[in-house]
């Protein structure tokens, strides 16, 4: 075995010995050993057992680059972590290219719900939520009752009537929104991911197609939303983007109201009927 393969074998072994079976649902008893067994990982990557027994054996040769991403995503790898592991097979890191992303750890929805009362989401690199707290179903929007496919913010803005109805500036939060998603897919190399979006909200929107068309780029890092909620009236937030570490395709959005009496009802709200 040569230095290199022993470092990604030592490395794919170790971060495998780190994953929680409960977390994916695999069984816990008669595990001689903590973390996945080398079958649940192939399972997840979506490849032979015996070659990822192999691989961490040191033997067998290199994966592919896209063998790799799959085990990447099968170890629950962050970016830097996926990263490393491509230097440890190849020498250099991945060619800069977007990867839908399956979903959030257990811990960072952890970290959501933690805040009780300031709506909190998790959106990808092309807009869509992929994770949320309770607040942000009450204040905000109830995602767990939208088909995934609609859990788009882009969607939501042009296609539902009753988000766009609650916006107090509609079309200059919309236009905020285009140039904001504009800038994030293309920092992430997303825009084949996106053409059916665009094409899509094109056809059915000429608003949408019209300020695409602009070519306006905007940050959404932090600013002020202003609503109208069905039980609190008119409502003022501010918002703040923070990006997740480890996941730069990834973004959490929390919202807080501008003033005290805004966070008692939000308060009284979600407790009551959160």
């Amino acid at each position: 075995m040569s230095g290199m393969d022993k470092a990604l074998s030592t490395f794919l072994r170790d971060r495998r010995m780190r994953l929680d079976p409960v977390a994916f649902g695999f069984p816990v008893e008669r595990r001689r050993t903590p973390g996945l067994r080398r079958e649940e990982v192939a399972q997840r990557a979506n490849i032979s057992p015996t070659w990822y027994t192999w691989l961490e054996q040191g033997r067998g040769g290199l994966p592919s680059a896209d063998v790799l991403d799959r085990i990447a995503k099968g170890l629950m790898l962050t970016e830097f972590e996926r990263d490393h592991l491509h230097i440890l097979a190849f020498g250099h890191p991945p060619e800069k290219r977007y990867r839908p992303p399956d979903g959030i750890t257990p811990r960072l929805q952890h970290v959501l719900d933690a805040i009780p009362f300031s709506p909190a989401m998790i959106r990808t690199a092309t807009w869509d939520v992929i994770a949320w707290n309770n607040a942000a179903t009450v204040i905000l929007t109830d995602y767990g009752k939208l088909p995934p496919q609609e859990r788009n913010i882009l969607r939501l803005i042009f296609a539902n009537e009753g988000v766009r109805a609650a916006q107090d500036d509609w079309r200059n939060v919309a236009r905020y929104v285009v140039g904001a998603f504009r800038a994030d897919a293309a920092r992430a190399g997303a825009g084949v991911e996106i053409k059916q979006l665009v094409d899509e909200l094109s056809a059915k929107s000429l608003e949408f197609k019209t300020m695409w068309n602009d070519n306006e780029i905007t940050s959404m890092g932090e600013g002020v939303k202003r609503l109208h909620h069905p039980l609190l009236g008119p409502i003022k937030l501010e918002f703040s983007s923070f990006a997740v570490e480890g996941r730069s395709d990834l973004t959490m959005m929390v919202y807080n109201p501008t003033d005290p009496d805004g966070m008692e009802q939000f308060r009284a709200l979600i407790s009551g009927g959160g």
